[in-house]
């Protein structure tokens, strides 16, 4: 009998590799053998495919069956295997012709169905970078799949359909075997009764003038924010219609951003392409694990990988776990998580803005005079402490947010909406792109401090007061930056070529907490 050969893709994080899947019928005993480094979801692919290659009318041969994932070093977990096993022992059998370099992707049913899988963007995108364009998968993955440009892809309901047109005897193989309605449809898709979502609006927000501003500052040039104040304030309103001000995500980030969510969420077929920055808004008593990443055997993306491209939002932030807090501060700088284990390391990309919302208190009440306030000294002083001072440097705007007085607390509609602020943030960013493209950059707050003590660098007089806060020891280095940042969004919505010193004012207003030392 001839040797077996098919093609699949392992991935270790976003990255995906061609695995070579071989399979050889010895002339012993009967048994199905797994080598190459397999998990325990894989090792149980031999009763799968035997059960489903049964119930497809093509029964595997009873000799011992060794099935080898090349590269035998590299780990591989789930049942995307499932399919490319299968046909390698259907070639081994010279049960079907050679399928080529035909990358398969499927899990397979005991009754021969084919099942869609997790990752089959980044799986598929990563075969076509290899130079393997065709691409087998389920039905129900056909869809995502076809979304990576340059793939030839073919959706299949089961097995026998697919061993039919590669070559199959049609005599025996289930070919009216109808596997019916997929069980992955989207039961909130078309027709199922539930219409969209109303998405948050600006004008829902009263009042605020200040923290709307800084949104939109915020929005313009990705720049981090910290909201501080009182409960009912407003701080989440605020922070949930943050999304509704960013810009599409242009070709390229829409598919990394896809490609994320295609590797977290539950097998489906209802994946689309995503055009609009993610929000994601995860509980304060969220492990590390759950927003940074990790997990058992190889890690898998958290809540900060998830909010690429988009928002990461921390609600009542001191209640957070201070090790949760602090291992962002790697993502806040460098847009990447690398992440490892014992059974390896995987790199997802955590390009963020983060916003944290923040009572001045444990009781909330320690505004204005605070007269309300039952905290001592000590108490707010931990409270405050639990989100380091590391981590608020690299915040950009750090806004107090007061109770709305009945003044401000008018009608709804008479406040400016999303679409006219989202408008200016669009023409902002436009004016970033422009500048910085020559530096491989997009917004305001990717500039590097050489960049901005070279090329962009202003003058003495315009930095005087930011020199003044950086030799009082008021901001650091790092500060400095983050505020020259901040002044060059506040440019660019103002229509101005650079920043004036009104602007770097503004901007160190924006970081109150260095504002109000000086």
């Amino acid at each position: 009998m001839a040797l077996g050969r098919t093609y699949s893709v392992a991935l270790v994080g976003l990255n995906g590799y061609i695995v070579e899947v071989e399979a050889d019928i010895g002339q012993t005993l009967p048994a199905f053998v797994i080598l190459g480094l397999p998990d325990a979801s894989l090792n149980e692919a031999k009763e799968r495919i035997r059960s489903a290659a049964q119930n497809s009318g093509i029964p595997l041969s009873r000799r011992k069956i060794t099935a080898n994932l090349i590269p035998a070093s590299l780990p591989k977990r789930g049942s995307g295997f499932d399919l490319a096993i299968a046909m390698s022992v259907l070639l081994a059998a010279e049960d079907i012709r050679p399928t080529g370099r035909t990358v398969f992707i499927a899990e397979l049913g005991l009754d021969g169905r084919l099942r869609p899988v997790r990752g089959i963007l980044p799986a598929v995108m990563a075969a076509v970078r290899a130079g393997y364009p065709e691409v087998v998968v389920a039905r129900a993955n056909a869809a995502e799949a076809e979304l990576v440009p340059g793939a030839r892809v073919r959706g299949y309901a089961t097995l026998a359909r697919l061993a039919f047109d590669c070559g199959a005897d049609p005599q025996d193989l289930a070919l009216d075997f109808d596997p019916g309605p997929e069980d992955s449809e989207d039961p909130d898709g078309p027709g199922s009764g539930t219409g969209p979502a109303l998405a948050p609006d600006m004008c829902d927000v009263s009042g605020q003038a200040a923290a709307r501003r800084a949104l939109e500052v915020a929005a313009a040039g990705a720049h981090h924010l910290l909201l501080t104040g009182p409960p009912g304030a407003g701080k989440t309103m605020l922070a949930e219609r943050l999304p509704g001000l960013l810009p599409d995500l242009g070709d390229t980030e829409a598919m990394e951003v896809t490609a994320i969510h295609s590797l977290c969420s539950l097998p489906s077929g209802s994946m689309q392409l995503l055009r609009r920055p993610p929000y994601e808004n995860p509980h304060h008593t969220a492990t590390a694990v759950a927003i940074i990443g990790g997990g058992s055997g190889l890690p898998r993306p958290g809540a900060a990988s998830r909010a690429h491209r988009g928002v990461l939002f921390l609600d009542e932030a001191p209640e957070y776990d201070r090790g949760v807090l602090d291992a962002l501060r790697q993502p806040l700088e460098s847009g990447e998580l690398v992440i490892h284990r014992s059974a390896g390391s995987a790199a997802y990309p955590a390009r963020f803005q983060l916003v944290l919302a923040a009572n001045p208190c444990p009781c909330g009440k320690a505004t204005g005079k605070g007269v309300d306030c039952i905290c001592t000294p000590t108490m707010r002083r931990r409270y405050q402490a639990r989100m380091s001072g590391p981590l608020l440097d690299r915040v950009d705007i750090q806004l107090e947010v007061e109770r709305v007085s009945l003044a401000g607390f008018g009608q709804p509609a008479a406040e400016e909406g999303t679409a006219s602020i989202a408008a200016r943030v669009r023409a902002a960013r436009s004016r970033q792109l422009d500048r910085l493209l020559p530096f491989g950059m997009e917004t305001n707050a990717q500039v590097p401090g050489r960049v901005l003590r070279g090329v962009l660098r202003l003058s003495t007089p315009t930095t005087r007061i930011l020199d003044y806060a950086l030799e009082r020891g008021v901001l650091t280095a790092r500060g400095y930056d983050r505020v020259l940042r901040l002044a060059w969004t506040l440019a660019d919505l103002s229509l101005h070529d650079a920043p004036d010193a009104d602007d770097v004012g503004q901007a160190l207003g924006l970081r109150q907490a260095a504002a109000a030392s000086l």
